[in-house]
């Protein structure tokens, strides 16, 4: 059986034998949450071993990035999660449910130079839309709180932090507030053949039920030019070092697609 990285390199021969040497360039700006760069990723994750009946899950996020100029010194950067869910049996025997959960929507004001010592950071609200279609897939609730992130550039490294908290300040009363953490540390390696290599965590903290989540993301991916299109494919696994009572267990994987639009 092939390797993912033998994979992608043969998708990579195959569609861009001639890779244009902007691709390296591109592919490090990708690493950075809140460059000046339009991105439209389709994030397919996999979880198994949820909740007492061993249920799974599917979870598409499709996950625009759009950044605005505001003018000569600032930008404000877009970044909207919106997740499409096939779940089975993850609540016990709760049968299955496919449809739409929560959309987070993050706003990030960014100084288009560097700051001292060369940090690019940025900061903004943070919203959740409760647009779930299913009791198991949303939390009926409006939820709005602060996010920062705060990353260096250098070399082919990149490496960060971005965090948010959410506070829910509407919704359902038959459904439990909203009061969670998230903090994502990331560290990135991209070579000169526009290959990245990536280690993060996506740590959530419910402060209502007092419990983590704790992801730990292994991630491959490669910058390709199809027809003038820059594309990023991703693959990787993760391993779940720590989950809530009804959160995934043991190791999930990571499969994705990013559609670049440079602007400039």
């Amino acid at each position: 059986m092939r390797s993912v990285p033998a994979i992608l390199a043969a998708v990579a021969m195959l569609y861009a034998p001639h890779a244009r040497a902007q691709d390296a360039k591109l592919a490090q700006e990708l690493s950075n949450p809140i460059a000046s760069l339009i991105s439209f990723p389709f994030q397919f994750n996999y979880d198994t071993n949820i909740g007492p009946a061993n249920g799974s899950r599917v979870l598409l996020n499709i996950q625009p990035v759009i950044p605005f100029d505001l003018n000569e010194d600032w930008n404000l950067i877009s970044r909207t999660i919106i997740p499409v869910v096939w779940q089975t049996d993850v609540a016990g025997r709760s049968g299955d449910q496919f449809g739409l959960s929560d959309t987070v929507q993050s706003l990030f004001l960014s100084p288009k130079e560097p700051g001292p010592a060369g940090i690019i950071w940025g900061v903004g609200p943070v919203f959740l839309l409760p647009t779930g279609t299913d009791d198991l897939l949303g939390s009926r609730q409006w939820g709005v709180g602060p996010t920062a992130v705060a990353l260096k550039q250098t070399g082919g490294w990149t490496y960060g932090i971005l965090a948010n908290h959410i506070w829910s300040v509407a919704g359902d009363e038959e459904h439990p507030d909203v009061n969670s953490t998230f903090v994502q540390p990331f560290l990135t390696y991209t070579t000169k053949d526009a290959w990245t290599f990536a280690v993060n965590s996506e740590m959530t903290y419910d402060w209502t039920g007092e419990n983590w989540s704790i992801p730990i993301n292994f991630q491959i991916s490669k910058l390709l030019t199809i027809h003038d299109q820059p594309v990023s494919l991703q693959a990787g696994v993760r391993y779940w070092a720590r989950t809530s009572e009804y959160g995934p267990e043991g190791f999930g994987g990571r499969l994705s697609v990013t559609y670049l639009f440079p602007t400039q």
